[in-house]
């Protein structure tokens, strides 16, 4: 983007880490829960972030800020990072290479996407924007939203309403989750009589979850080596938890294993099924690996009565083709860089008021007096007013003229524009 944006109100700064730059490790550690939020926004606004909301998910943990105009970049940068790895008792140097802070006009693109899901490991998942305006509704609580925020995070909204309402992509993941449940009943039959085993807590995972237990499933249970997310998980999904190390018993009583980790290894084995298998007396287990990079091996598909599907699979059941994603998201993107566009424009034009308001007040300043000192003569009064008004820009570019051909240029192209004299002589 080549616009520049508002700087009354302070600089758009995004920092945080993501699907894309870190491990999903970092991101367990630095993730925060919703009952630590408040404190961690405090402690943002003690580093100099106090105008600021807190996302945290598992594919990201950011920090999206309007930062004051004086406020050195990397000493900000240092402190939102230092508060971001003191929370998840990490060292900040375990946050090298797996961060990323944008400003200005990148920062602003930056919370258009994650709101428009166009930053999602899963592109246009639904639950994003939801998570958003969750984040966004405790900052308000706490009193960490100024106007500039606010009005950034309302037309990031219009955005993605925008960019659901007149594009495909959000029916991408929900045909995705409506295509597992369809196979998982098609192999179990009616899924009130079945049970989940959701591990880890992916986006993806828990829409399948989500969209299963509409269709009636019986019992959902969620682990998570990270206690602290499975407790959050199963208190949106209204369901138990157990404890990640007993994996391989719970294997033994899920007729559907949703994994959705991603943790760059796999935890669910190959010997680990086949054991389940056995405990089930051969009753199948369809096992649908979210996570990218997978959790379940690969091996998995050879053995009888399991069933592995990922996400290509479930994708190839709901969809027509990958040229028609790649459309919608190209579709997607230019609703978000239009969109922008017309933000920071209309951002940039409210800065242009109070200098707008000056300049008003001193031609209003110059006319009065140029009445007083005209003594009832019209045009000498219009005379003495002209004359003043050319003054002040006169002897500028003047000066310009004799110092600083460049900046003459400058000037003397301004003027023309902002009178219109364009080749008037």
């Amino acid at each position: 983007m080549n616009v520049s944006p508002p700087k009354t109100e302070g600089r758009p700064l995004v920092v945080g880490a993501n699907h894309r730059s870190s491990s999903m490790l970092l991101r367990d550690r630095l993730f925060v829960e919703e009952h630590a939020m408040s404190g961690v926004l405090e402690a943002l606004a003690g580093v100099g972030a106090g105008d600021a909301l807190l996302l945290s998910t598992c594919d990201r943990v950011e920090v999206q800020a309007i930062i004051g105009n004086d406020v050195d970049e990397a000493t900000i940068v240092e402190g939102i990072l230092g508060v971001l790895a003191g929370h998840g008792e990490t060292p900040v140097k375990e946050l090298d290479g797996q961060t990323y802070a944008y400003w200005d006009s990148d920062a602003v693109r930056q919370v258009f996407a994650v709101s428009a899901s166009l930053d999602s490991l899963v592109i246009g998942e639904p639950q994003v924007l939801g998570q958003v305006k969750a984040s966004h509704r405790i900052a308000k609580e706490t009193g960490n939203i100024s106007s500039g925020l606010e009005t950034l995070m309302q037309a990031a909204y219009a955005t993605a309403k925008r960019v659901r309402n007149e594009t495909d992509i959000g029916k991408r993941p929900v045909s995705i989750a409506a295509a597992a449940t369809r196979l998982a009943k098609d192999l179990h039959g009616n899924l009130a009589d079945s049970s989940v085993l959701l591990v880890g807590g992916g986006e993806m995972g828990e829409l399948i979850a989500t969209d299963m237990l509409a269709s009636g499933l019986g019992n959902l249970v969620v682990t998570h080596p990270n206690a602290g997310r499975s407790n959050e998980l199963a208190s949106r999904l209204d369901c138990h938890t157990d404890d990640f190390d007993a994996l391989d018993t719970l294997l033994h009583s899920a007729d559907i294993v949703l994994a959705s980790l991603g943790r760059r290894t796999r935890c669910i084995r190959e010997d680990m099924v086949t054991a389940a298998i056995g405990q089930r007396r051969h009753k199948p287990i369809f096992l649908i690996d979210t996570a990218i990079p997978g959790d379940i091996e690969p091996s998995v598909e050879r053995i009888d009565d399991a069933f592995l599907y990922d996400l290509g699979d479930l994708e190839r059941v709901a969809m027509e083709g990958r040229a028609e994603r790649r459309g919608e998201a190209a579709a997607a993107w230019k609703i978000v860089d239009d969109d922008i566009a017309g933000f920071l424009g209309i951002q940039a034009e409210r800065e242009a008021v109070p200098t707008l308001n000056k300049l008003r007040a001193h031609v209003e300043a110059l006319r009065l007096q140029a009445l007083a000192d005209g003594g009832g003569d019209d045009e000498k009064a219009t005379r003495l007013l002209v004359s003043r008004l050319l003054h002040d820009p006169s002897e500028a570019l003047r000066n310009a003229a004799r110092a600083n051909p460049d900046q003459h240029q400058f000037m003397q192209e301004t003027i023309d524009r902002l009178f219109g004299l364009g080749d008037k002589e």
